[in-house]
């Protein structure tokens, strides 16, 4: 008080008061911050609601849940395994380019490079590719989601809802990354097999754009869920479909299509990408089983350089 000395008694008092209120305010702010959760966005409710059994989430997986596409990972340690050999990357790596530059989902394409993709399986057993992806994601993935995602997912998990990724990627390598991060499940392509073994073809169609809209329909269809309570998660304008399909629609990582798209329907966004990383070009999601070709001839390259 004294840096006071030069105030009147009664100014001298008045300060005293202010200065004790605020520092009793000050205290009474922490104290509160220990106990009282901060007040919501009053534009924003509560969300996830706790308890609401009919709802869930959908993730997608590349560039959302995880930096880069799971099948150029799974691609690199398929190669490292000798699934297939360096005369197939000429190949591999033109439909990846044909992916890259053209940007569109041409069919003829689309099937030469399911095929070639489907191909490096064929005869394998399915429980050998299930060890095989997890062996894949202690090597490549673990260290690539994203720490954002993952707390989205974890909210809704602790909420008491189901949270499910939905990715073109196999459905065993979906399935493995679910498990885990402690997800519900996984919805991904199925490659068909008999009596355990991959036969080289399809199930349907890769599950992409319009499918994974399908997809997530006939899930909540057979969990009892309500979609306007459900909520998605995306970077791709090609799951435009499955977010509109949602009441709480989330753009996470988002292209500039969906950016523009989000920002005209006041969705919402979400980016943990740094400025650098938020500028490149990622690998089309259209690309699908096909990316194995690029992404394991980038891998090679690579390694041949670091030698």
């Amino acid at each position: 008080m004294a840096a006071l000395g030069w105030l009147t008694p009664r100014r001298r008092s008045a300060t005293a008061r202010s200065v004790l209120a605020g520092e009793a305010s000050a205290e009474a702010a922490r104290k509160n911050q220990e106990t009282t959760a901060p007040p919501k966005d009053a534009t924003e409710p509560e969300f996830p609601v706790l308890g609401d059994d009919k709802a869930a989430a959908f993730f997608d997986l590349d560039n959302t849940v995880m930096q880069g596409a799971a099948i150029f990972h799974f691609g690199r340690g398929l190669y490292k395994r000798k699934f297939f050999e360096t005369r197939d990357l000429a190949r591999f790596a033109w439909q990846q380019a044909w992916f890259r530059l053209a940007g569109v989902e041409d069919p003829e394409h689309m099937q030469d490079a399911r095929d070639s993709a489907l191909s490096i399986v064929k005869g394998h057993r399915v429980a050998e590719l299930q060890t095989i992806g997890e062996e894949i994601y202690d090597e490549y993935m673990a260290e690539r989601i994203w720490p954002g995602t993952r707390a989205l997912a974890q909210a809704h998990l602790d909420a008491g809802q189901k949270v499910w990724l939905v990715t073109a990627a196999p459905v065993e390598i979906a399935g493995v990354i679910a498990r885990r991060l402690g997800l519900t499940g996984a919805l991904g392509t199925v490659a068909e097999s008999v009596d355990g073994v991959y036969t080289g073809k399809l199930v349907g169609e890769p599950l992409h754009g319009p499918a994974k809209a399908e997809a997530v329909r006939a899930l909540a269809a057979a969990e009892g869920l309500d979609l306007s309570r459900c909520a998605a998660y995306s970077d791709s304008h090609n799951d435009i479909p499955m977010l509109s399909l949602v009441g709480h629609p989330y753009a996470i990582n988002p292209d500039t299509k969906l950016r523009k798209h989000a920002r005209e329907l006041d969705w919402r966004l979400r980016d943990y990408r740094t400025g650098r990383k938020a500028a490149k070009v990622g690998i089309p999601a259209a690309a699908g089983v096909g990316a194995v070709a690029g992404g394991t001839a980038a891998a090679i390259a690579l390694s041949r350089r670091r030698r």
